[in-house]
């Protein structure tokens, strides 16, 4: 293949049996910052994102699944803050293994289809 190097990219989401975004690496960028943060408001500046758009992904994803995603602290002396559910650091953590293995299975598809289809093309061409 010369000097050429080529990659395989893949995106996987879960969605509902209508079609709707469950959760995908949007909302896992955006629980990430939350856990980081310890607030959607700053969560949302962290990602350059709105306020409204974060609350309404998760606030949808909280009803596709029939599970809280956040729990939510009101302010006070101590202030305020969002924090995740268990369930939804479970979320973030078999998502994430699932996107490596995803990757890990494509690459080596990848490189025994692809990679050696064309080296044996370019071979037969010079």
């Amino acid at each position: 293949m010369g000097d050429k190097k080529f990659q395989v990219r893949s995106k996987i989401w879960v969605q509902d049996d209508e079609g709707n975004v469950v959760f995908g690496l949007g909302r896992l960028r955006i629980l990430e910052a939350i856990q980081k943060t310890g607030s959607l408001r700053a969560a949302a500046q962290e990602l350059g994102m709105g306020y409204r758009a974060i609350w309404a992904r998760i606030r949808a994803t909280e009803e596709r699944l029939g599970v809280p995603v956040l729990e939510k602290k009101q302010g006070g002396r101590s202030g305020g803050g969002s924090f995740l559910t268990p369930f939804a650091e479970k979320l973030l953590e078999d998502f994430k293994s699932m996107q490596r293995k995803v990757e890990k299975e494509t690459d080596k598809t990848f490189a025994k289809s692809f990679e050696e289809n064309l080296d044996e093309h370019t071979r037969e061409n010079n």
